[in-house]
């Protein structure tokens, strides 16, 4: 254990009433050839908090995943399991890794592969049999019990990918892209049953590229970028510290202006105005009454309240990719 560590740890320990975190990410660095994939990661997750991790292609996402679960080592730092480094023999058992490739075995059935994963993570005889009977349950599959999964859905097949790494019942669980290639409805379900996970006291990391989900099934955003933490907060707070909370507001209009409304911007790839304002319903009918001056007709308007692709653009310059 580096001595940074130990003093994060025996801080933890020996002050009253402060709760170790479940995971503690501890100024990882990582380098593969000429390439510095991790320079200097840190951060914590709480005991029962989701986290939304985001970053784009190359930004180091991966070899951070990989590092907090064992299968990649950083060449400095560590990675620590309610105050333990995950070195320590039998300490990975409390986290639970989903992977964004499916992991299950299409020539099983849903109940023998759960019972095989089962047997993996130690489970034997009656402890094994109650434990799959519920996740049976819980991805509401208990009427396809027997059936090969080969024949299932993409969603049902991720329903059963994730029963299969949580039978084990990790205080942690590590989801890599848990929705790629679901229909909205499996989405739905899989995050409800996440939600009963976390209700237990599930801590959750979520990497996805769908920044609706980081906005709304995450307690906390992560962002990282060239290998290190560009952004972490609540989203309203990274809204605030980067781009602002004020509204934009975009107009199309037909008619023909003698001159542009004063505080507008013209748009001209998409034939609108653009302008931002801190209060809507103050500041709006002075902008419709500029652009009547002037000659506009409006024909739409909308209000675009800034969110996280906002700020994911702003901090990073790229779009989040599959």
């Amino acid at each position: 254990m580096s001595q940074t560590t130990a003093v994060l740890a025996q801080t933890d320990d020996e002050i009253p009433g402060i709760e170790i975190p479940a995971l503690s990410v501890v100024d990882l660095w990582k380098r593969y050839g000429g390439t510095q994939a991790l320079s200097g990661t840190s951060f914590q997750l709480a005991v029962g908090e989701r986290l939304a991790l985001l970053g784009p292609n190359g930004a180091g996402k991966t070899t951070l995943i990989r590092s907090m679960c064992g299968r990649v080592r950083p060449d400095q730092g560590e990675v620590l399991l309610s105050g333990q480094s995950i070195r320590n023999t039998g300490v990975l058992q409390q986290m639970g890794v989903i992977p964004q490739d499916l992991a299950i075995y299409q020539d099983l059935t849903a109940r023998e592969n759960l019972e095989c994963f089962g047997q993996l993570h130690g489970l034997r005889s009656r402890a094994l049999r109650e434990r799959v009977k519920w996740a049976l349950h819980w991805i509401g599959l208990e009427d396809r019990a027997n059936e090969l999964t080969r024949r299932f859905s993409g969603g049902m097949k991720r329903r059963v990918n994730i029963a299969c790494g949580v039978l084990h019942r990790p205080r942690i669980l590590l989801l890599d892209e848990p929705t790629v290639g679901v229909d909205p409805q499996s989405r739905q379900r899989i995050f409800d049953m996440l939600d009963e996970l976390n209700q237990l006291g599930t801590s959750i990391v979520l990497t996805t590229h769908h920044l609706d989900e980081a906005e709304t099934r995450s307690d906390r955003i992560i962002i990282i970028d060239h290998g290190k933490v560009v952004a972490d907060g609540k989203l309203e707070d990274l809204i605030s510290s980067t781009i602002g909370a004020r509204r934009q507001v975009v107009i199309e209009t037909e008619g023909i202006l003698v001159a542009a409304p004063p505080g507008m911007t013209w748009d001209p790839l998409r034939n609108r105005f653009v302008c931002y304002v801190d209060d809507v319903v103050e500041e709006l009918p002075q902008i419709l009454e500029r652009i009547q001056r002037v000659g506009g007709v409006v024909r739409d308007l909308e209000v675009h309240q800034p969110n996280l692709h906002n700020v994911f653009l702003h901090l990073t310059g790229k779009e989040l990719r599959e």
